[in-house]
């Protein structure tokens, strides 16, 4: 049986940045052989972030958010996948709060408390995690380890792209004042010439955790 990897998309935007890039990574994984399960989190029931209930730090619940919500077949569909693909823009120096809220439930269920002991996941899978931001590739460093580490810690093994100086808006003339703060034509250029090579890069990297 072929394996099964969850792709999930925390970004609200179909046909854009993060959404493309999630797509190409998928299709390298189904290339591989797996079976691909895509979760949109824009478009779940209702759902929040880690509501501090500690159910899952109970025994019979070790490893499983007991919180039933929009987020909870997500929860479940990972902990029975052989490996996760997730992606996410970056809003205000940050992943959008879809993503925190998946994050915050994904790893504390997971977190233990004890000392000997700190990750009950029995089940680590490779995890890739993609970011899209219209700042450079290289600003946000620190930010994206601190994630690569931690879900490392508690998912599985963890590899990041970054893909930066993004295109937002097919025409930038369009908007009600002037986004001065971007060169459109150079967006442009680099959405024609860059972006493409990024959509390989991540097809290769679905593809080759798939086949991990």
């Amino acid at each position: 049986m072929g394996k099964k990897i969850i792709v999930v998309n925390a970004g609200p935007r179909k046909g854009w940045n993060t959404d493309t890039l999630l797509t190409e990574a998928a299709k390298g994984a189904q290339d591989a052989g797996a079976a691909v399960e895509r979760f949109d989190l824009f478009r779940l029931e209702k759902y929040t972030g880690c509501i501090s209930c500690f159910g899952c730090k109970k025994e019979k619940f070790k490893g499983h958010c007991i919180c039933r919500d929009g987020l909870a077949p997500v929860l479940d569909a990972i902990r029975e996948a052989d490996g996760l693909i997730i992606g996410s823009p970056n809003y205000l120096s940050e992943l959008t709060a879809s993503f925190r809220a998946l994050y915050e439930r994904l790893i504390f269920q997971n977190l233990t408390y004890n000392m000997e002991t700190p990750c009950c996941n029995e089940h680590p899978i490779p995890v890739l995690l993609i970011m899209t931001s219209n700042a450079p590739d290289t600003m946000y460093t620190g930010l994206l380890q601190n994630y690569q580490q931690t879900l490392s810690r508690f998912v599985g093994p963890t590899d990041v792209f970054v893909s930066g100086d993004t295109l937002q808006l097919k025409d930038y003339s369009k908007t009600d004042w002037p986004w001065t703060l971007f060169d459109p034509e150079a967006k442009k250029r680099r959405h024609e010439t860059v972006f493409p090579e990024e959509i390989k890069k991540v097809y290769q990297m679905g593809k080759t955790l798939a086949e991990g």
